[in-house]
């Protein structure tokens, strides 16, 4: 490999976690308030940081098992590289839970004393841009440490030193791929256990306060006398800071990963063609996307750093975006002129490059094109400025039946145009470069996570602010900011997630492919695993494979609910037992509510875990390869189609119900049967945005992972094959 590209990666990835220390130490200096609102601050950050510690208690535990495993039965350096990538992963998500508990408060007081919609925005970007650097930032960083570590101990500097050799149960593996898949395993663990575990976390409390306190007892969102609202403002953190980082992080290291190990399975079908791929241009493949992802971090920089030296704007959602087009721009030109001259005059006849040099370069220009694509229609389809969001509030007037009935609709006219797009940009990646494009492609979606991090992070942090505002009883004008500020963060938060899934899709598929070539014989012979879906086996992997998705959710809904069934009767409780606390005479019980979300949270989010990891190694040892490369098709279908629906839907929920509160519905003020009905829809669609939506971008990349390392084990001994012969 070409390894002298790769400390220019490594410099800019460590400057770019200078950045986030900068900004970082400069939000931590800000005046943190008065002192009922620091009071409320401390108890938030007191019980972030307490699920966060014993969350990573269990991850730790099952990081070790698993790294013991891939020691033992796959290879050595896959266990490490697994440990190095749970590190990186879990270390984003801490820093970012961090700061968005130390820059909540600040966010409040900002508004408190500047009145200032764009002052106050500029914080919580800040806050949030910590977040977004540090998970591209100890992403690639770690990426490029596997990359010059095992290449140097394994003597891999060329592409011919990239071997096949066996383990000690005579099973063959490549070690660098095997090395930098196990890599993307570990953050794939960190990502599932941060967004199960988080999202029923914020669900359970989320549910809990608004079902009693908004529609049975009708106070306010955030009123402190709601003995769950200190747990629904932890929740914010443990899964819309921690959950998000880890979520986009794997998928950025996924997206990468599956170009290295395509490239990687390309170089050993060649060798024996007429025409084998060179040692250069191998090499370059391999190099590319690494030293790409590398641009696209250092264009964030730029365009987080343009956003916060501006001079503040009342108008919160141009700024946000300009720091997305800033850093798409500098990107779409920074690799078109590296790539030029990185390939140079390499000779691409022997691959699927349609326009020579510069076709990787234009497959990753249209995964930017797909992924801002994806992004105007789930603007278009959960934003309250649009006709979509505002007719779903106006379903509100005729109760919570019809708000329901018209949301779910929503939801699934929000799948179509995504897929489209997505299928539209696989074709067009794949005619320019092949199956290489497609994973390109998906790197260009993900090449600016870094600011697209940065921007969903700023929501929670905008929620918090306002939940701290009003339980602080400060000025309703300092609500009316904090609120305005959450409103555009739900819509930039639908956008992140369809950046996620789309990227999954692209991702999974690329990894797909990857898995028809693993199963590499000793003598440099090749066995393509056949994925033809009207064989019976692959076929009833692929039904079962879409039924998984479903099974995952209903897992996740069904925790979610279990808990917070249990903290809506801790909120009754409190009320019927101390009168005091609705006259504001008592203080409720806030440590009560914030233990139920994080017992339910840690008991339940195993099974899930378990499901996305047991499910592909034991259906490869019972029913052999074809029928994983049926389940990962049927999984990666049903899973992109179910989370669009619904994040959609539940982006729609919410914001719905912000427009009446805005006062888009005429008569229906808060507590009115019109707003009661916009919360239950809310409501409902919490664990769906929340919690499913988001899991299952990682359900698809960790079964493909996880299928990829254990491909070359199964496909030698399987019970299929055992009773076949």
């Amino acid at each position: 490999m070409m390894y002298a590209y790769l400390i220019p990666v490594a410099v800019v990835a460590l400057v770019t976690l200078a950045f986030a220390a900068f900004n970082y130490i400069k939000v931590k200096k800000m005046s943190p308030g008065n002192e009922k609102m620091q009071e409320i601050a401390s108890a938030i950050q007191e019980g972030a940081s307490a699920f966060i510690a014993h969350e990573y208690k269990i991850i730790t535990v099952a990081a070790v098992g698993i790294a013991a495993v891939l020691w033992l039965v796959v290879s050595w350096y896959t266990g490490v590289a697994f440990l190095v990538g749970t590190m990186m992963s879990a270390l984003a998500g801490a820093i970012g839970m961090k700061i968005a508990t130390i820059a909540n408060v600040r966010v409040s007081n900002e508004a408190r004393e500047t009145q200032s919609l764009g002052k106050t925005m500029k914080v919580a970007f800040r806050g949030g841009s910590v977040m977004g650097l540090c998970a591209a930032g100890l992403g690639l960083f770690g990426l490029v440490l596997v990359y010059l570590v095992f290449g140097i101990i394994m003597g891999q500097t060329s592409p011919e030193n990239i071997i096949v050799v066996q383990n000690a149960i005579g099973i063959s593996f490549i070690p660098f791929t095997m090395s930098v898949t196990g890599y993307s395993l570990g953050c794939s663990v960190v990502a599932l256990f941060d967004r199960v575990g988080g999202g029923i976390y914020t669900k359970a409390a989320d549910m809990g306060a608004d079902l009693v306190g908004k529609t049975e007892v009708h106070i306010p969102e955030d009123d402190p006398r709601n003995p769950a609202t200190i747990a629904d403002n932890v929740g914010d953190n443990v899964g819309d800071v921690a959950g998000l980082g880890s979520d986009l992080l794997e998928s950025y290291i996924g997206a990468i990963i599956s170009s290295v190990v395509l490239a990687s399975y390309l170089f050993f079908t060649k060798l024996h063609e007429a025409a084998p791929i060179s040692q250069e241009l191998i090499s370059k493949l391999l190099t590319f996307p690494i030293v790409f992802s590398g641009i696209g971090l250092l264009a964030c920089v730029i365009g987080i750093a343009y956003v916060l030296l501006r001079k503040p704007s009342d108008k919160p959602h141009m700024e946000l975006n300009i720091s997305l087009w800033v850093s798409a721009l500098l990107i779409i030109l920074g690799s078109g002129v590296f790539t030029f001259f990185f390939f140079g005059n390499t000779d691409t006849s022997m691959i699927d490059f349609r326009f020579g040099v510069m076709s990787p370069w234009l497959a990753s220009i249209v995964g930017i094109v797909v992924g801002i694509t994806i992004g105007i229609f789930a603007e278009r389809y959960t934003s309250y400025d649009y006709k979509a969001t505002q007719r779903l509030a106006q379903a509100a007037t005729g109760g919570t039946a019809l708000t329901i009935t018209n949301g779910l609709a929503v939801g699934m006219k929000s799948v179509l145009l995504p897929v489209l797009a997505l299928a539209g940009g696989v074709i067009v990646a794949s005619y320019v470069s092949g199956i290489y494009g497609v994973a390109m492609a998906a790197i260009g979606m993900l090449s600016f996570l870094a600011a697209t991090v940065s921007v969903d992070t700023y929501g929670p942090i905008a929620d918090n602010a306002g939940g701290i505002s009003e339980m602080s009883k400060l000025d309703p004008a300092v609500r009316s900011i904090t609120d305005k500020l959450d409103s555009v963060g739900n819509t930039t938060a639908a956008i992140g997630k369809g950046f996620a899934i789309g990227s999954a899709a692209l991702a999974s598929l690329s990894l797909l492919v990857s898995f028809m070539y693993a199963q590499l014989g000793i003598n440099d012979s090749i066995t393509v695993i056949e994925l033809n879906i009207i064989k019976p086996v692959v076929l009833a992997g692929a039904f079962i494979g879409g039924a998984l998705p479903f099974m995952f959710s209903a897992l996740l809904i069904d925790a979610v609910a279990k808990s917070a069934g249990e903290m809506v009767v801790e909120v009754r409780r409190q009320f019927k037992n101390n009168p005091g606390i609705l006259t504001g005479e008592v203080k409720p019980d806030y440590k009560r509510c914030i233990q139920i979300s994080a017992a339910g949270a840690l008991k339940e989010m195993k099974l899930p875990v378990i499901l996305a990891v047991v499910v592909p190694i034991v259906s490869g040892f019972v029913f052999g390869p074809e029928f994983v490369g049926g389940l990962l098709i049927g999984s990666t279908l049903s899973a992109v189609l179910l989370a669009l629906f619904s994040a959609n839907c539940g982006g729609a929920w919410d914001n719905a119900k912000k427009f009446i509160e805005s006062g888009g519905i005429e008569g229906a003020e808060k507590g009115s049967g019109i707003h009661d009905a916009a919360v239950v829809g809310d409501t409902v669609g919490d664990p769906l945005k929340d919690t499913v939506g988001p899991s299952l971008d990682i359900l698809i990349k960790i079964m493909s992972t996880v299928s990829l390392i254990s491909v070359a084990i199964y496909s030698h001994a399987n019970l299929l094959d055992f009773f076949g012969s």
